[in-house]
């Protein structure tokens, strides 16, 4: 019977963001991120959050990095997320990463632990069995927006404009003052919390998604969908330029509020958007999509967004650990 690896004994020093970057970089240099995403990241968290970031050395050598924090999308009360990257190929390195993330959540007071491994990882097999269990995943896709056949989908975007509706950036509908900024939050909340996700949102605060989303977004990016009336009734947010990804914006929430469906307004919030993109000179759209949502898995696949594996989403409970 093969021993199990000894304990590795590491060092654990605070990291910077570039130093942090540049670790997880060597570790994942398919899924790159750059300091200018995390010091993006830090100027968003509100004071007080729970936030560490470190760097694991042995003899002088990085051969790791972790990262915990408060969850975007699993935010529910008590739950933390780790970021772990190994960069050594090495079972008791890894072990000693993330018994050490695990520590640290355990000791700020963490209920639940939730991190996101991609389904092909050595971590993923790795965690399953130490306790871990699989709470949802996502889909990733890109789109090259340069070979997007806008004129495939020109009978569809007629029959929206025939209709009455109106597909406009939110910098055409007003001064992004409070009062719009809350009205497109109130949308917003609305759309996510019809999203098929594992678990029903737990929504962030007014303030805390004018902190993290709401200030210093590209607006030419959010579009709106307005109905004859002026009612605000969807969304598609291509609008989170991605530094480490050169030319590509983050394409998050797209959604119509149920009573609108059935009139092709999610396909033509999409096409609105990456016309918009392309004349700001981006040239992909990258997004993500729970394997439920079928409605919009079959928008992107008709307009040519490639699929990538699924990122898992992990938790443990915390309870049982001291």
């Amino acid at each position: 019977m093969e021993r199990a690896a000894p304990p590795a004994r590491l060092s654990f020093q605070p990291a910077d963001a570039e130093g942090f970057a540049a670790a997880v970089n060597a570790a994942t240099p398919d899924a790159p991120i750059s300091a200018a995403d995390l010091r993006r990241l830090d100027a968003a968290r509100v004071p007080g959050e729970h936030h560490t970031r470190r760097l694991a050395w042995e003899g002088g050598e990085v051969v790791g990095a972790l990262e915990s924090e408060l969850p975007r999308m699993d935010s529910f009360v008590g739950w933390l997320q780790l970021v772990v990257h190994t960069l050594r190929p090495d079972d008791a390195v890894r072990e000693a990463l993330w018994a050490e993330a695990v520590a640290t959540v355990t000791a700020a007071g963490a209920q639940t632990a939730v991190t996101r491994v991609k389904e092909g990882s050595p971590d993923l097999p790795f965690l399953l069995a130490r306790g871990w269990q699989e709470h949802d995943r996502m889909w990733p896709s890109t789109l090259d927006l340069r070979a997007l056949d806008f004129a495939a989908f020109a009978d569809e975007e007629a029959r929206v404009r025939v209709a009455g509706f109106r597909l406009l950036p939110l910098t055409d509908l007003g001064p992004w003052d409070e009062a719009q900024q809350r009205r497109y939050y109130d949308l917003t909340i609305a759309l996510l919390m019809d999203v098929p996700s594992a678990r029903r949102i737990e929504p962030w605060p007014f303030e805390v998604w004018q902190r993290r989303f709401g200030n210093g977004i590209e607006r030419e990016g959010l579009f709106v969908a307005v109905t004859p009336n002026g009612e605000w009734v969807g969304t598609s947010q291509l609008a989170q330029p991605l530094p480490a990804r050169p030319g590509t914006l983050h394409n998050g929430l797209t959604g119509v509020l149920p009573a609108w469906r059935g009139h092709g307004l999610g396909l033509a919030l999409k096409l609105a958007a990456a016309r918009a993109a392309l004349a700001r000179d981006y040239t992909h759209s990258r997004t993500s999509n729970h394997p439920g949502n079928r409605p919009m898995l079959a928008i992107n696949g008709r307009l040519g967004f490639v699929r990538e594996a699924a990122t898992v989403t992990l938790i443990r409970s915390l309870e049982a650990v001291s």
